[in-house]
């Protein structure tokens, strides 16, 4: 299985080869979960390009959306299967486990989402995240239609596009680099 304690296919940095910035997101981490996110340690290497993805990825993924937050981990684990990135498929399906209350759904959503028996309105998110995913070249304009369908207004359709554009960038960082997840995101939202 390789080295357990290596987390990136590059050295991370220490403390004091980050800006202050990054410290206080390393230390803010730890104090609420218990442990700092991998990709935190990982994409520090470039401080200060790892807290400008920071900003636009908290605003996106963490903060008050015109989404739920199950309905942004929904899009991450979709886009993150999708793309086979191991480490936001383990580390937003411990989020979207949470949101959900739903062990079983997160976990059939990460192997399949088509095979999870999602609402229409969740169904209609996924086969639209997949597309933009697997096939950007080909959207349209009516393939806004079905998501408008199961009442997505503009607000949360241009959210949505924003969350699978960041995941598809995220995503391929993680898997370029390397990344694991962290242990404790497997335990994460499980009864």
């Amino acid at each position: 299985m390789g080295d357990s304690t290596r987390i990136s296919y590059l050295p991370l940095p220490d403390r004091e080869d980050v800006p202050e910035g990054v410290t206080r997101l390393w230390d803010k981490s730890q104090e609420a979960f218990g442990f700092v996110p991998n990709v935190f340690r990982a994409q520090a290497v470039n401080g200060e390009q790892f807290l400008a993805w920071w900003g636009y990825f908290n605003l996106l993924v963490n903060k008050e959306g015109h989404l739920s937050n199950a309905d942004r981990e929904l899009l991450a684990v979709v886009v993150s299967s999708v793309n086979r990135c191991t480490y936001c498929e383990i580390s937003h399906g411990a989020a979207l486990r949470t949101f959900s209350d739903d062990a079983v759904t997160a976990d059939l959503v990460a192997s399949n989402w088509r095979q999870a028996d999602l609402p229409e309105r969740e169904g209609a998110m996924c086969a639209y995240a997949e597309k933009l995913t697997l096939h950007p070249a080909e959207v349209t304009e009516d393939d806004l239609e079905p998501l408008r369908a199961v009442g997505l207004d503009d607000h949360q359709i241009v959210e949505l596009v924003q969350v699978v554009g960041m995941f598809n960038l995220t995503n391929r960082v993680s898997t370029a680099l390397g990344f694991v997840p962290n242990a404790e995101y497997h335990a994460i939202g499980r009864p």
